[in-house]
């Protein structure tokens, strides 16, 4: 009866630790599954079901191992709903190997380096007088905005994007979910 009760103690003392973890940890949810801010961004949007196009992307383009490493980065990554904006076969022409420059080029247009939170990114935007402007890591510029409470983020072209999820914390950076693909000049 002692092992039982040093089992039960034992394992009590387990599950209450793993809450403890995982309510420090403060997860948002997306795409269906909880994101933890110990994981690295390829990690998290891995689970998210409304991300699925973006990780298939990723793959395609070889940039798994760069979105793995420390970072940091700030990516502003498109939902499914996002792509599927794109005109017809514009997708599955991108994830072509003949193309993979180009999906390289439109994937890293979505990624700043450094970590900026929402709030960072309204200061810069209070700062820059209604806009920011963010240098990509494909080496274009976006610019940050906001209508209201809301943050947008243009592309070289014209193009809007509006933050739908902002503020999901990864071990190597923050993911703000989008609803619009942005792209560079090409």
């Amino acid at each position: 009866m002692n092992n039982l009760f040093k089992m039960a103690f034992a394992a009590f003392v387990f599950l209450t630790a793993n809450a403890a973890f995982g309510q420090m940890e403060k997860t948002v949810e997306v795409g269906g599954a909880p994101m933890y801010p110990s994981k690295n961004i390829v990690e998290n949007a891995v689970n998210s079901a409304d991300h699925t196009t973006l990780v298939a992307a990723v793959k395609a383009a070889g940039l798994v191992e760069t979105l793995q490493t420390a970072g940091p980065f700030t990516v502003f990554a498109p939902e499914n709903s996002a792509f599927a904006k794109l005109p017809a076969g514009t997708v599955e022409t991108l994830l072509k190997e003949e193309n993979k420059a180009q999906l390289q080029a439109v994937l890293t247009y979505h990624v700043v380096a450094g970590k900026m939170g929402s709030k960072e990114i309204a200061a810069a935007i209070k700062a820059g007088n209604g806009k920011a402007t963010l240098t990509t890591v494909q080496g274009g510029t976006i610019t940050a905005w906001m209508k209201g409470k809301d943050l947008y983020i243009t592309d070289a072209n014209g193009g809007q994007s509006k933050v739908t999820i902002a503020d999901v914390w990864q071990s190597n950076g923050v993911i703000h979910s989008v609803d619009s693909v942005v792209l560079p000049k090409m």
